[in-house]
């Protein structure tokens, strides 16, 4: 990766770290290091920065890297993870406003805590508001777009923009119009009122259910592929016979084949191959292609520019 000298950044109120090590942020705990990690203060930090920094510099965002892969050689440019200042979480009537850093399962207590239900499948969705922004995450039949009301992004130029539902171009496990250039501070979400020990005995189902059929306490980056039309990739996967399979320390679960888990000490190299070869099975036994739903950012070892 390049070096950037730190005099070379605008100043900022929050944090600037160089060389900053990635794999204790992300869920896999594999991966090079970013070129400067930024952590702003708040959404004003961002966007000065983001309006002052070098043209040239590459932007990236990172949540708590639960659906993420970084490559070994790390992520040029400059990688913001946003601060807790962007986790706030308030509640007013049946809505619910979710700063991008708050953690999903802490939006689906605040909503039941209001009597707010709607949001418990949020419950089962790993990672932050952003992230789940940007891929429409969902699970048990529910999915951001039917709870979205709006939201508020910052683009690489500093400039605050508003997003609606049809802004926003909601489909399967993607936001076409949640751009790349786009980095979301905050959401309103919208439920129904419900008595919230109602609202937590649904979480609560949801939650035991999710344990006991997903390897949640292992070194996993969630859901590996999304489901390809009238299929389901964890079953397409064990008829090609890939359960168990590994690549170095890289595994495909025993519990659930849509996961791929880091045993020990695996590289973001082992696991993307296996992930490939996975993929490559599945298209013989089958004929049908699966699509990564994990993000795989950052550079490999010796071939220069970012995918």
């Amino acid at each position: 990766m390049m070096t950037r000298p730190c005099d070379a950044l605008p100043p900022v109120r929050g944090s600037i770290t160089m060389g900053a090590p990635l794999k204790d942020l992300v869920w896999f705990r594999a991966g090079g290091p970013a070129e400067i990690l930024f952590r702003p203060a708040d959404a004003e930090d961002l966007a000065a920065f983001l309006a002052a920094k070098p043209s040239d510099l590459r932007v990236c965002v990172i949540g708590v890297g639960s659906n993420l892969l970084v490559r070994d050689g790390g992520i040029p440019g400059v990688v913001v993870r946003l601060s807790s200042a962007f986790g706030k979480i308030a509640t007013d009537g049946v809505r619910v406003r979710a700063g991008a850093a708050a953690l999903d399962g802490a939006v689906a207590r605040a909503a039941a805590d209001a009597g707010i239900a709607g949001l418990e499948f949020l419950r089962g969705v790993p990672g932050t508001v952003g992230g789940a922004l940007k891929m429409n995450a969902g699970c048990y039949g529910s999915e951001i777009k039917d709870i979205f009301v709006e939201a508020t992004a910052i683009d690489t130029k500093g400039n605050e923009i508003r997003l609606s539902s049809a802004d926003m171009a909601f489909e399967y496990r993607k936001a076409p119009g949640a751009s790349d250039d786009l980095i979301f501070v905050e959401a309103v979400f919208a439920g129904r009122k419900d008595e919230p020990a109602a609202i937590r005995a649904r979480m609560e189902e949801l939650s035991a259910n999710r344990e006991a059929s997903q390897p949640i306490k292992s070194k996993t980056g969630g859901s590996t592929f999304k489901n390809p039309p009238g299929h389901k990739a964890w079953q397409l996967i064990d008829e090609a016979g890939c359960r168990g399979l590994t690549i170095g320390a890289a595994q495909v679960s025993e519990k659930h084949t849509n996961f791929l888990i880091n045993t020990g000490d695996a590289t973001a190299a082992d696991l993307e191959a296996l992930g490939e070869d996975v993929r490559r099975r599945v298209k013989e036994k089958s004929g049908v292609t699966l699509e990564w739903e994990i993000k795989r950012v950052g550079v490999t070892p010796g071939r220069g520019a970012p995918s």
